[in-house]
C-alpha cells in the first residue's frame, strides 16, 4: 500500500525555524517539543507559551434549524448560548457515547461553529452530514482548511495578545469569543484554552499565520514566551484533568463514565 503522505500546517516553517521536534501526529507533522517538555510546561503555568493547533477541526453548520440540529447531536445545551457564547460538549452516539468531544460556537442565531478533534474531523463531519438528513435548512460544511489556530495561554497571555489587537481582551469572558482583528488579520477570538491557564484561542485564515505566530513571540518576549508543542500541551491537560479522546474518551464512553456528567443536559 502506497504510504499516506502527512499535511503540515500554515506553520510548519516556523516549527523548522525554532528547531522543533517534529513527529506524526493525526495525519499531520506537528511539533512535539522545542527546548524541551517540561521547560514549555512550565512556561505555559507561569507566563505563556504558544501552540500551533492548526491540525483541530472546524466545522459550520448553518441554516433554520441549525440550533435544533445541534441541540440534536450534541449532549449540551445550546438553546442557553447567546452570540459570542462556547460551550464545552460531547457530539454523541444514539447509545450516548463519545462520537468526539467538541467546543460549540454561538456565531448567530443561524449558525453555529464547532472545533472538532483532529484525529476525527473526517469522521465527525461525515457523521453530521449522516444526522443532518432528517432536518430541513440545515447545512454542514467542513471549513478546516479555512482556518489556523494558534492558542496563546498562560498568565501573561492577555497582554501579549492585547498588543496586537485593539480588542478590549479583558472584557472577553472565560468561554466568550468575539470576531476582531489581531496583527492585521480578520480573527475570531475566543476565551478558551486546553491547558488549565487563562488564554486564548485565535482563528485566522491560513495565509495570515506565519505573520501572527512571529508576532506573538515578539510581543511576548518580554514576558519570557516561548512555543510549546504537543507534549506540553498533554501534560497541561492531564494536569488539569480535561480528557482526551482516544485516551479517556471514545466511543465506548458515556460522559457520566468519564466524570463528564456535568455537560450533558435532559
Amino acid at each position: 500500500m502506497p504510504e499516506t503522505r502527512l499535511k503540515r500546517t500554515p506553520l510548519y516553517e516556523c516549527h523548522l525555524e525554532a528547531k522543533a521536534r517534529i513527529v506524526p501526529f493525526a495525519g499531520y507533522e506537528m511539533p512535539v517539543q522545542y527546548a524541551g517538555v517540561l521547560e514549555e510546561h512550565r512556561a505555559v503555568r507561569t507566563a505563556v507559551g504558544l501552540f500551533d493547533v492548526s491540525h483541530m477541526g472546524e466545522i459550520e453548520v448553518t441554516g433554520r434549524r441549525a440550533l435544533d440540529f445541534v441541540q440534536y447531536v450534541t449532549c449540551n445545551d445550546a438553546s442557553k448560548l447567546t452570540v459570542g457564547r462556547a460551550q464545552y460538549a460531547g457530539l454523541m452516539t444514539p447509545r450516548g457515547t463519545f462520537v468526539d468531544d467538541l467546543l460549540v460556537h454561538k456565531m448567530a442565531d443561524d449558525r453555529y461553529f464547532l472545533v472538532v478533534n483532529a484525529a476525527n474531523k473526517d469522521k465527525d463531519h461525515a457523521y453530521l452530514c449522516a444526522q443532518c438528513a432528517g432536518f430541513d435548512a440545515v447545512d454542514v460544511r467542513d471549513r478546516s482548511d479555512e482556518y489556523a489556530q494558534i492558542a496563546v495561554q498562560g498568565p501573561k497571555a492577555l497582554p501579549t495578545l492585547q498588543a496586537l489587537t485593539a480588542v478590549e481582551l479583558g472584557e472577553i469572558k472565560y468561554y466568550r469569543f468575539v470576531e476582531g482583528t489581531v496583527d492585521g488579520a480578520p480573527a475570531i477570538i475566543a476565551r478558551t484554552g486546553y491547558t488549565g491557564e487563562d488564554g486564548f484561542e485565535v482563528y485566522v485564515a491560513p495565509e495570515h499565520a506565519p505573520r501572527l505566530w512571529r508576532a506573538l513571540l515578539a510581543a511576548g518576549r518580554e514576558f519570557g514566551i516561548v512555543p510549546a508543542g504537543l507534549g506540553a500541551r498533554d501534560t497541561l491537560r492531564f494536569e488539569a484533568c480535561m480528557p482526551l479522546y482516544g485516551n479517556d474518551i471514545d466511543d465506548t464512553t458515556t460522559p457520566y463514565e468519564a466524570g463528564l456528567g456535568w455537560i450533558v443536559k435532559l
